[in-house]
């Protein structure tokens, strides 16, 4: 479990890759950082297109870094920030990432106040597909 200190931490760094996001259309900027279990992290932000079937979430783009990376399991905690919105939890498609590559991941997102709110995965989609 992570301390207070660390989940604002992680917060802080998605709050900044959020600055980098791609999102003419929506204005919904959404940044994540993905820690994983040998302390090393990936930030992602959103990146929209014209025709939207084709933008990624934050939180893909994220993992999809680290597995470039030659990550594949070892996700500790998913950190989600939105200066456009409080309270941003993962869409149910990252949900299901975020469960394809860790079962146990802490999903962190900002409270009203911006105060670290922490859900565990399997809280915010109990019953993930699997193969």
């Amino acid at each position: 479990m992570l301390n207070k200190t660390q989940q604002q931490k992680l917060l802080l760094l998605a709050s900044k890759a959020s600055e980098c996001a791609y999102a003419p259309y929506s204005k919904f900027r959404v940044g994540a950082v993905v820690l994983f279990d040998d302390g090393s992290t990936y930030k992602g932000c959103n990146v929209e297109n014209a025709s939207y079937g084709l933008s990624i979430c934050a939180e893909r783009n994220a993992i999809s870094t680290a597995v470039a990376d030659g990550k594949n399991s070892g996700i500790v905690a998913v950190a989600i920030s939105s200066p456009d919105s409080k309270l941003c939890y993962p869409c149910g498609a990252c949900r299901q990432w975020i469960s394809e590559f860790s079962k146990d991941a802490m999903i962190i997102v900002e409270n009203e106040d911006r105060t670290p709110l922490v859900h565990t995965i399997l809280e915010l989609l109990p019953h993930t597909f699997r193969l």
